[in-house]
């Protein structure tokens, strides 16, 4: 398998056509698939058949650009969905408990994101399964920047919400009374067995398997992960993206380093577009 990378950085126009630079935006989709067809041009040797995406958002203006027509009988499609169809997945991760925060604008198109992201880290070999940890991050792309007093007040929700999901995977009651600091280690070693009035998980929801006690919150969205990576200390978790995830986990830590000393030690075929 080939990987083509458009040359330069391009952004879709999503961001522009969201905030009513409607104009900008078309002459940034223009721009963008008069290179596109100069690639398929030049490389139409490669039978280029799929547009890999690794953002809901990026992959709702993609849909627009009308790919078919630039390269025939091409398909747009989350990565996350790619790495399945092709096989590549986890056997469970030790140590590590997941939950799944599914993005407002998600790229998953194909089958429900919460199944997907289960397959893909192997959580029933683990012997439990990852959820779904609801409500919105508060990034919303430029949102957190145009105006923080909204996105601001979405956070503290969100953040509920994750030390609740937290909470669960460790077995350790989250105590509703006692604000940002709402773990209760007294419960700790029996899990939520005897869990006080007023805990979020109830008596009988048991400890952590395996007696792991990491936490991380996997998303399919670059900027919900800026969002989520706000909350690591205030809700004891870690963020990440699925597929950098399981890069970790197949290829090491220094996966990222290793890869990009390859590709600029030939690893890389340039080509004039």
């Amino acid at each position: 398998m080939q990987t083509v990378l458009p040359p330069g950085y391009l952004c879709c126009g999503y961001p522009q056509r969201g905030s009513g630079q409607f104009d900008k935006a078309e002459q940034i989709v223009t721009d963008n698939r008069v290179l596109f067809h100069r690639v398929a041009n030049t490389l139409n040797y490669l039978d280029i058949k799929t547009v890999v995406v690794s953002c809901g958002t990026c992959y709702d203006q993609l849909a627009g650009y009308e790919f078919e027509k630039i390269f025939p009988g091409c398909r747009i499609i989350d990565i996350h969905e790619f790495l399945l169809e092709k096989g590549i997945k986890l056997e469970g991760v030790n140590g590590v408990r997941y939950m799944y925060h599914d993005p407002c604008h998600s790229p998953i198109k194909t089958m429900d994101p919460v199944k997907l992201v289960n397959d893909l880290m192997g959580s029933e070999k683990d012997g439990y399964k990852i959820e779904k940890n609801d409500r919105c991050c508060g990034e919303s792309g430029t949102l957190a920047v145009t105006r923080p007093d909204i996105s601001t007040q979405v956070r503290f929700r969100k953040e509920e919400e994750m030390r609740k999901g937290a909470a669960k995977l460790r077995g350790i009651p989250l105590v509703a009374e006692a604000g940002a600091n709402g773990i209760n280690p007294a419960n700790a070693s029996a899990g939520s067995a005897g869990a006080p009035d007023g805990s979020v998980l109830k008596a009988g929801d048991g400890p952590q398997p395996n007696g792991a006690t990491e936490v991380k919150i996997l998303t399919s969205c670059p900027s919900c992960l800026q969002g989520l990576s706000r909350y690591n200390a205030d809700a004891g978790t870690e963020a990440d993206y699925i597929v950098v995830e399981m890069a970790r986990h197949v290829l090491g830590v220094d996966w990222m380093s290793d890869y990009v000393q390859r590709a600029n030690n030939g690893g890389i075929e340039r080509v004039l577009v």
